[in-house]
């Protein structure tokens, strides 16, 4: 005896509903959160010049500073290391005013102290030095 009426079983299937719903919340979410770069960059055109290269360079000083916060002027080490002496010696190294100041560059040990460098501007600052700027190397150089 077989009492068990043959039904049929039903297909299995996905519902797709549910996954949907979820795909639009994450699309919207990434929508929201993504950055526009061309949104956030300035469109800008350069100025071309068609000048000539400068005949006359100014003036440099070359100041460096060791890891140890020895300064060397012009590749002449300084004995003292305070700020007047070395404002004195650069006043000594540019000469008179006449013309343009010179351009005070200025070589920096990467382990140099903060204080150092800072101690460098200062005495720029004293020594009347106006024009300072900061050498640096590339990183494909190493």
């Amino acid at each position: 005896m077989h009492f068990r009426s043959r039904q049929r079983r039903e297909e299995p299937e996905i519902n797709l509903i549910p996954l949907i719903d979820v795909l639009l919340v994450i699309l919207i979410f990434l929508m929201i959160t993504t950055t526009y770069s061309r949104y956030t960059e300035l469109q800008i055109q350069l100025p071309t010049a068609d000048a000539e290269k400068a005949q006359q360079r100014p003036g440099e000083i070359v100041v460096s500073v060791s890891a140890k916060g020895v300064y060397s002027i012009n590749k002449q080490v300084m004995d003292q290391q305070d700020v007047t002496s070395l404002a004195q010696r650069l006043r000594e190294v540019a000469g008179p005013a006449d013309g343009q100041p010179p351009v005070l560059i200025v070589n920096a040990d990467a382990q140099a102290t903060h204080q150092s460098v800072i101690n460098v501007m200062e005495a720029a600052r004293l020594a009347g030095l106006p024009r300072l700027t900061f050498a640096t190397q590339s990183s494909q150089a190493r």
